[in-house]
This record gives structure tokens, sequence and C-alpha cells, in this order.
């Protein structure tokens, strides 16, 4: 039982085309295109983190700048997780309709 489980398990039963190696060329792009989005999300909130521990006249701001830092670390990570975990998927996918094409 998978914790963390973001889609199914798919299993190819025939050889691949060329229109899925295409199919798995996009959904390779847009996992890095993802996971650029997270990294850029992520500076967006250490910045605004940063900001946040800028401001002396409004010490209340301290704990908004503590949260957002810690949402910065955890969409780094979630991101990173979420690229390594489908870029598995799809190289074993793509190992699974290689060795069934031979």
């Amino acid at each position: 039982m998978k914790i963390l489980s973001f889609g199914i398990e798919f299993k190819p039963d025939n050889k691949i085309i060329l229109r899925d190696y295409l199919a798995i060329e996009r959904t390779r792009l847009a996992n890095e295109r993802t996971l650029l989005s997270y990294i850029r999300s992520s500076i967006y909130l250490l910045l605004g983190s940063i900001g946040f521990f800028q401001l002396k006249d409004f010490p209340n701001f301290r704990y908004l700048a503590v949260i957002s830092f810690v949402f910065s670390v955890v969409f780094f990570f979630i991101g990173l997780y979420r690229f390594a975990m489908l870029k598995r998927s799809l190289k074993k996918l793509y190992y699974m309709a290689k060795i069934k094409e031979n």
C-alpha cells in the first residue's frame, strides 16, 4: 500500500508506437515544467518570508514569516518528490514496453 499515490499503475499490453513515444515525451516535459513551477512557488514564498522578516514595525508578522518559510520548504520537497515519483513511473513504463516490444 502506497502512502502517497498520485495515479493508478499502468501496464502496457501492446507494443508502443510512435504516438505513445511522443505521449511519454510530452509527459516527461510536463513533469519538468511542474517541477519548475513548484520551485518557482517555493522561491516566491521564501522571498515573502524574507520580506516579512524585514518588517520591524510589525512584530506579529514574524509568525507569518516563519509559516511562509516552512511552506516554502514543504513546496520544494513535494515538488522534488512528485518529480522523482513520476520519472520513476515513466522509466518503468518505458522499459516494460521495450521488453514487450522485443
